[in-house]
């Protein structure tokens, strides 16, 4: 199994974060396994410029480097529309490298966040805490025994609510009944990492009736969705009724402030934009596997955790690019590391396979508030 080139000083303040999500709950976690699980799953690791799971490059541009991710299908699709040509080659990277090499790493990052692409300037995003606002009253709770509505899909919302799980909450895996989350098709030991042990509840998004419902009675709701996406189905903070003590999560790639609520982000783009790179030969390299999102999922966990034993009543908000640039200046020293592959869990529940139970839950906390 090949090392990552994750700095022993970056696993250590990862770790520190995770002795405080467990002085919160309880529940033990190894930020090393959170940070190298997937890698160890998969037998992946970074190949300097290109991303342990292939889909994003590091690309030189005029003045800069970027980071371009193409994961989706409709990533695709808009390549020639990015490089302005009729069509591209069945490899598409050679083309992209040679049209960013004469381009200011600025044109291309506003070409590419145009057409909705996935992209990022190395270093562009300072390191910021979560965004902490007041959104309803206070109630005291601990996460045993909460319902924890998790809209959220891919890793760092899946992971805060795998580690919610772990702490003793109910948490209620949401996904469309038409587009599910996208783990699914892929490895399925991977979404079993992130998902074992929640209920999985299929939902019709665009006749949200039944997720309205179980947000409105929910303790804790994970979102990563760019927030007007949900407030387009009357789903938000400001927009559902105030339930006492509840905290609302939401992770975005740059945050919800001007043009960066608009921009998507995945996990090795997210790091580089914070700056999270290793370098040889002068030139940057990817560190770890998409580690943006796994760090900004612990965090998150913990940050959770702070909120319900202060009362809730919150709308969290945290940036990936601006997690990952808390750790930018970790020291290279001791970096290598071998995977360490997640413990034994619950297998992942079939889509849609605990949508009675959930129906149920539901309707019992609703007459319970009434």
């Amino acid at each position: 199994m090949a090392p990552l080139a994750i700095p022993l000083s970056l696993r250590r303040q990862a770790q520190m974060v995770a002795d405080d999500f467990t002085a919160l709950t309880g529940a033990a976690v190894d930020a090393t396994e959170l940070l190298t699980g997937r890698a160890a799953l998969l037998n992946i690791a970074p190949q300097d410029q290109v991303s342990a799971g292939g889909a994003t490059r590091l690309l030189p541009t005029r003045d800069a480097w970027v980071a371009l991710t193409l994961s989706r299908p409709d990533d695709i699709a808009a390549i020639p529309a990015l490089l302005q040509t009729d069509s591209v080659e069945d490899e598409p990277w050679q083309p992209i490298l040679d049209w960013a090499a004469v381009n200011s790493a600025a044109q291309v990052a506003d070409r590419a966040r145009l057409l909705g692409l996935p992209v990022a300037v190395l270093g562009e995003t300072a390191p910021a805490p979560p965004v902490i606002s007041r959104v309803g009253p206070s109630q005291t709770g601990s996460l045993a025994g909460a319902l924890v509505a998790d809209l959220s899909s891919m890793w760092a919302g899946p992971l805060c609510g795998q580690l919610l799980a772990r702490a003793g909450a109910t948490v209620v895996k949401v996904e469309s009944s038409s587009r599910p989350d996208g783990t699914r098709s892929g490895a399925p030991e991977f979404y079993d990492w992130m998902n074992g042990g929640k209920l999985s509840y299929a939902v019709d998004f665009d006749d949200p009736e039944d997720l309205i419902a179980l947000v409105q009675v929910a303790d804790v709701v994970i979102e990563a969705s760019r927030p007007a996406a949900l407030g387009r189905r009357g789903l938000g903070p400001s927009l559902t009724p105030a339930r006492p003590g509840r905290t609302w999560l939401r992770i975005t790639g740059h945050g919800t402030a001007g043009e960066k609520a608009g921009w998507v982000a995945f996990g090795d783009d997210a790091a580089v934009s914070g700056g999270l790179v290793g370098y040889r030969g002068g030139a940057p390299v990817f560190r770890g596997d998409a580690i943006a999102d796994p760090l900004t999922g612990l965090h998150a966990a913990a940050a959770v955790a702070a909120s319900r034993n202060r009362g809730g009543g919150e709308l969290i908000e945290f940036s990936m690019a601006a997690v990952a640039a808390g750790y930018r200046h970790c020291e290279d020293e001791g970096a290598d590391v071998i995977p360490v592959p997640p413990a034994a869990g619950l297998p992942g529940r079939d889509l849609g396979a605990d949508n009675e139970a959930v129906r149920r839950l539901v309707a019992e906390r609703a007459d319970a508030s009434c």
